[in-house]
């Protein structure tokens, strides 16, 4: 085995790295800490660890930069006493860089049975920066606090995000230009409407269905039912997909026991909770709760439901419903600056809220507001809420309108969503 892992450790050296996006993840070359990546299947976890490598490289000889994929045929199979053969391989094929910062990158490494334990004690032992990723299935980032104590820091990776899509497309992000402008809105028309998963985007239309499909069983059938030993597949199968269609809407969990007791299924109402619970672990969905300081009433109140993607919902329904879609891109955005998004209900509901800087703010999200009615419902929930919450300024994001309104002493911006999601507010 140590021999393969000189093997494996030399290809790589000579490895040049692929065409890569930058994304908009800082991630630190030099932090005290492990780095760990968590998120999705097949959000690009393993190609922003190439980039992070493609920077260190301009600074660093190469054979200070080590990365090995534990889903390599070779190393099968691997046990934690084999992980200890990959650093004496290292600093046998490189003895003089034991003086030296090692940079070690560790793809799929929870392939490997107790990997915390190497991972902590080459972190103590050795001069080295560590960096780790693996499936979603076997790599919460609730376990990984746990199993790491302290010593790591984790990043989230979603799917590209608009201003990532306009990058790869090669479209100018300047939408003060006439040209660009509609280059823009035409690309932001496309990116609602289809997935934003990496490999999605090279892909046929014919393609499209199909890999989204494949990549729905492999959540279902490795992130949950051979991780929780779920035995009922036509409960979990109906649970994701009453789920993501019914996206950017309130779900009772109590409609959905009282829905499949109609249809004799057996299940607990906690079983339902647990079920969402392992969906939001695995980063499908993203249950968003009422705002309020009193928790008996959030969890009274009904939960909206997100999904990570909008090519899930389309493989699971043939509504094609715009204004959830809006409104679905806008929470992802926001979930990935902020881990706390909430709705506020008070006369009338507003559709996210969340604290930033020790501020409240307030967004409603509507595809279209051609309908006076529409667009006086949106404009007097948000000034409930900023009467509310004594703030002076909030958002409404439309496809295409924009102004500002000026109510006693608050505003409201009226913007498109394509140019909120650039201004990166």
């Amino acid at each position: 085995m140590k021999e393969t892992f000189k093997i494996i450790i030399s290809d790589f050296l000579e490895t040049e790295m692929p065409k890569l996006v930058d994304r908009e993840i800082e991630i630190p070359l030099s932090s005290k800490k492990i780095i760990s990546l968590v998120g999705a299947r097949r959000t690009g976890k393993t190609y922003l660890f190439y980039s992070v490598i493609k920077r260190l490289r301009e600074s660093q000889q190469n054979s200070q930069i080590v990365y090995i994929n534990f889903e390599d045929d070779r190393l099968f199979p691997l046990t934690l006493k084999d992980l200890n053969l990959f650093v004496e391989a290292y600093y046998e094929l490189y003895p003089n860089n034991r003086d030296k910062t090692a940079y070690f990158f560790f793809d799929e490494i929870h392939n490997v049975e107790n990997w915390e334990k190497f991972v902590r004690r080459i972190y103590d032992s050795l001069n080295c920066n560590i960096f780790i990723t693996g499936s979603s299935s076997k790599f919460l980032s609730k376990e990984i606090a746990t199993s790491l104590r302290g010593r790591t820091i984790s990043f989230e990776v979603f799917p590209f995000n608009f201003t990532e899509y306009l990058k790869i497309k090669g479209i100018d992000s300047n939408y003060l230009s006439s040209k660009n402008r509609a280059k823009i809105v035409n690309a932001f028309e496309y990116y609602l409407h289809n997935s934003s998963f990496p490999e999605l985007l090279e892909a046929t239309e014919i393609e499209k269905p199909k890999i989204l499909k494949e990549y729905l069983d492999l959540v279902i059938y490795k992130d949950l039912i051979e991780r929780y030993q779920i035995t009922n597949l036509y409960l979990i199968k109906y649970l994701i997909k009453f789920l993501l269609s019914n996206s950017a809407n309130l779900i009772s969990i109590s409609k959905i026991y009282n829905d499949l007791k109609s249809q004799s299924v057996k299940v607990s109402k906690n079983s339902l909770y647990q079920y969402i619970e392992y969906l939001t672990d695995a980063y499908i969905l993203f249950p968003v709760k009422i705002f309020s300081n009193n928790i008996r009433e959030v969890q009274r109140n009904p939960q909206k439901i997100y999904s990570l993607d909008s090519g899930l919902v389309d493989i699971v329904t043939i509504t094609k419903d715009i204004g959830r879609k809006f409104e679905n891109t806008l929470f992802l955005e926001l979930r990935r600056k902020h881990q706390n998004v909430s709705y506020v209900k008070l006369k009338q509901e507003i559709d996210f809220c969340y604290q930033y800087n020790g501020k409240m703010n307030l967004i409603n999200a509507s595809y279209s507001i051609k309908e006076t009615s529409t667009k006086q419902r949106e404009i007097n929930s948000l000034v409930e809420g900023m009467k509310y919450f004594n703030i002076k300024e909030s958002f409404l994001l439309t496809n295409s309108n924009e102004e500002t309104i000026s109510i006693e002493d608050m505003e409201i911006k009226i913007l498109p969503l394509w140019k909120w999601l650039i201004m990166n507010y």
